[in-house]
């Protein structure tokens, strides 16, 4: 089992295979638009940018469940995300991360990945690092700010290379 066998509704509206990204090493987030770790944006498409060349992309999932922090339309958290922090990484339709409502994805990213006490997703920007063969290999608190998983990103990214 992998996450290939997963698809999402990307922020436009249209359904994506996840099966789409195989190969790649990925960084799968859930977001909000005005949660105290939103300035991790800038930091994500830092990555991004700097990665992308070498097979690295990072998918945004914005999520209302922590604090009601993400309450605007895709149309606003997308507009939000390019105006504040030129976002150009994959983002996707709001979704739930938690609980019975949790989207497929994260239901499987969070048995795969366990946090610290529990499995569960406890805020937003919770990362999972995915491999490429769709595995997912690291999950990482809110707090680790994006350019503390470059060692990480960069690992996975060397050993597709040789």
């Amino acid at each position: 089992m992998s996450i290939y066998q997963f698809s999402a509704e990307t922020i436009n509206g249209e359904q994506k295979s996840l099966e789409d990204f195989k190969g790649n090493v990925l960084l799968i987030v859930n977001t909000a638009s005005e949660c105290g770790f939103t300035p991790q944006f800038e930091g994500l498409q830092a990555l991004y940018e700097a990665y992308q060349k070498d097979g690295f992309e990072v998918l945004g999932f914005p999520c209302n469940q922590f604090g009601n922090q993400d309450p605007g339309s895709s149309e606003e958290i997308n507009s939000f995300c390019k105006k504040n922090y030129g976002v150009t990484f994959p983002m996707f339709q709001k979704v739930d991360v938690k609980g019975t409502t949790a989207h497929p994805l994260f239901q499987y990213l969070t048995a795969e990945a366990k946090g610290l006490l529990t499995k569960e997703i406890k805020w937003n920007f919770t990362k999972f690092l995915i491999d490429q063969n769709g595995n997912a290999i690291k999950r990482y608190a809110p707090q680790t700010t994006p350019d503390r998983l470059k060692e990480d990103i960069e690992k996975l990214l060397h050993k597709k290379t040789r």
